[in-house]
């Protein structure tokens, strides 16, 4: 293009998550374990799940197609796709490919990308590569759109309800009301076993959970020192907690978001230098000395930041976790759905202007922050529309049906045992399907794949 593409950045959002759910009061007595483990321990509420007719493709056929259908999107429109997902079905045919079926029948079959995967990053990398596209030469004009999807699930034990599922589509262009700040983004990336899928012929991870907790904090510590020299650098602000308007996490589960924004409190408590340190935080002097390094599960450091922290807890990330606490983890696309939960859960004056950071991680590691700022005209019809077109999601976190947990058990032993088999029927039942979502019918001899769609009522008639 003859110019630099301006204010690029999200166009629409679409989040799709699982029907059914159960609920972690529940799942706590079921479990036999002390109340509160899960609710308070975890901060976690409800926790969605997939049945045998779900797997990642018809997810994210499903949250594709609604996005096109509600902001009226073309076929054509659309010049890069991507996928961000973990839940790998094939190890060589990308979903990607599998989404080219909603083009093909309108010709369309000259769209970029394919899937990106490491964990709850590959959304991310997605993400940033589609930015990335539309700001380069080889932009042709047409939006991108991210796609990340995932089911997380686990053997039974302690990490089962901190599993969930989900998936959420982006449309990327410029002039956008999201719109992603430039060259201030840090990543932070090495070599850890903390969480890794190694078995193929199965859905659930090999989790070190104590390793896992160390890899996050860590990747944040680095991502947002190194995030704060890059604003310093390009705009000589300084960066602290007070720079930003919402604070955005990868969720594995709630309360670990919390004790993170406690953590940037400590970051800049510990960068803090001379005598603003007491005028600045006020009461925390007894950890004048301490070490980031040293303080991943020293509980006195954990306790003191929570507390100093839980007014800008309260005001920037609370609202951001309405779809985690009630959805529980969807991986890929659960930092998005923190983006989602945002938007719906504040008046559009309210974000007006907003400057949002954004923390991604995923095991392995990768991990990255950065930053987007929502514009500042409070008539901007692209905002509008975007949260208007988002108005449904609270209504569908409530229409969904609350299934018991020795149920909820056995729909996840039943996975467990036709993983990967085929030939396959499924045998649950899709009644409490949404209109227009897409649903698994077979899986074939040759291991393919086959899926049809809950029409959607059109004037009265269906589709």
């Amino acid at each position: 293009m003859a110019t630099w593409p301006e204010n690029v950045g999200i166009l629409a959002l679409e989040l799709i998550f699982p029907s059914q759910y159960v609920d972690q009061t529940e799942l706590e007595a079921y479990d036999a374990v002390s109340a509160g483990k899960y609710t308070i321990g975890l901060g976690q509420q409800k926790m969605g799940f997939c049945s045998d007719r779900e797997d990642i493709n018809s997810l994210c056929l499903t949250v594709v197609k609604k996005l096109m259908d509600r902001h009226h999107i073309q076929p054509h429109e659309i010049g890069r796709l991507e996928v961000g997902t973990e839940t790998i079905i094939d190890k060589s045919k990308s979903v990607k490919t599998v989404l080219m079926q909603l083009f093909e029948p309108y010709g369309v079959t000259d769209i970029e990308g394919v899937d990106t995967t490491n964990a709850c990053y590959g959304g991310t990398s997605a993400l940033f590569n589609s930015i990335a596209w539309v700001e380069s030469s080889a932009w042709n004009g047409r939006y991108a759109l991210v796609v990340a999807a995932d089911i997380a699930v686990y053997a039974k034990g302690n990490a089962r309800p901190t599993g969930g599922a989900g998936a959420i589509a982006m449309l990327i262009g410029p002039n956008a009301p999201l719109v992603f700040d430039r060259g201030t983004r840090a990543t932070y990336m090495r070599h850890a076993y903390d969480f890794y899928k190694p078995d193929l012929t199965s859905e659930y991870p090999v989790v070190d959970g104590k390793l896992s907790i160390q890899c996050y904090l860590n990747a944040l510590d680095n991502c947002y020192q190194l995030y704060k020299k890059n604003v310093a650098k390009r705009h000589n602000v300084e960066v602290d907690l007070t720079y930003f308007d919402a604070v955005l996490f990868h969720s594995p589960y709630c309360k670990l978001v919390q004790k993170s924004l406690a953590r940037l409190a400590l970051n800049d408590f510990v960068q803090t230098r001379g005598e603003a340190k007491p005028e600045r935080f006020p009461g925390l002097e007894q950890f004048s000395n301490v070490k980031l390094e040293d303080s991943y599960f020293d509980r006195d450091v954990e306790k003191a930041f929570l507390a100093f922290s839980k007014g800008y807890f309260a005001q920037k990330t609370s609202p951001s976790l309405l779809v985690a606490s009630q959805v529980g983890n969807m991986y890929t696309p659960s930092l998005y759905g923190g983006l989602v939960s945002l938007l719906i859960s504040k008046d559009l004056s309210e974000l007006v202007g907003n400057k949002i950071g954004l923390f991604s991680y995923g095991s392995g590691l990768a991990a990255s922050m950065f930053s987007l700022t929502i514009t500042s005209r409070a008539d901007d019809d692209g905002l509008r529309k975007l949260i208007a077109n988002l108005s449904h999601v609270k209504p569908l976190l409530e229409q969904r049906f609350k299934v018991e947990p020795g149920k909820f058990e056995a729909m996840l032993q039943l996975r467990q045992e036709t993983c990967h088999r085929a030939p396959y029927e499924p045998t649950s039942s899709t009644e409490t399907f949404s209109p227009g979502t897409y649903y698994l019918v077979k899986i074939d001899e040759k291991h393919r794949r086959f899926y049809e769609r809950v029409p959607v009522a059109m004037n009265g008639h269906a589709e």
